[in-house]
């Protein structure tokens, strides 16, 4: 792991740079553009981490943005980029990792020093469907959505550069106000690789 990965519209980059990364509660406080999934957000609403916050107090990362999200949001993604942030944000306080999405009835909650519990071949893996075994696709396609949760902000320190889907987003994603590396990945958004 080289990296961790945050999707993000681009409209809400003027923000990230000077904000950072926000949970889905302080976000919530301003004006803000969401790739959320209502029924997802719900019960992420309800969800407590174990000796922790609420979900919601965490702003959430994956360690591969290549993921079932991402999938979701193909017709947005001429106006998303992924954020990429370091891996130092595992070593703050109150981060918490899990080995699939946090809203999943079967996620664990781990410490960062707990990261050889994760399934790394299921999260970094192209695709996660399995044709004829429905289960194996529910559960590789929760730990594609594995997640880095730091508690209330990310700081912007922490970001080192975004990928994008063509020259135009990367355009886009400069006129929007972001300094940082960016580097156009279409792959990491499904465009010329076959898979899920």
């Amino acid at each position: 792991m080289i990296e961790l990965h945050c999707i993000m519209p681009m409209a809400n980059i003027g923000s990230v740079m000077a904000r950072g990364i926000l949970s889905y509660e302080r976000a919530a406080k301003l004006a803000h553009h969401s790739v959320a999934l209502q029924p997802v957000q719900e019960r992420r609403d309800q969800k407590q981490v174990p000796g922790g916050l609420k979900l919601h107090q965490y702003a959430n990362l994956y360690f591969h943005a290549r993921n079932p999200m991402l999938h979701r949001r193909l017709a947005e993604a001429d106006g998303l980029c992924v954020l990429r942030v370091s891996t130092r944000v595992l070593d703050l306080q109150g981060v918490v990792i899990t080995d699939q999405n946090a809203a999943s009835d079967y996620v664990r909650f781990l410490g960062p020093d707990q990261w050889q519990q994760l399934y790394w071949d299921d999260i970094y893996a192209v695709d996660w469907r399995h044709p004829g075994d429905q289960v194996a696709y529910w559960r590789h396609k929760s730990r594609k959505c594995a997640e880095v949760l730091v508690p209330h902000a990310v700081e912007p320190q922490f970001l080192s550069g975004a990928y994008v889907i063509d020259d135009a987003a990367s355009a886009r994603l400069r006129a929007a106000g972001f300094h940082l590396q960016v580097v156009v990945d279409p792959v990491l958004f499904f465009r010329q690789a076959s898979g899920a």
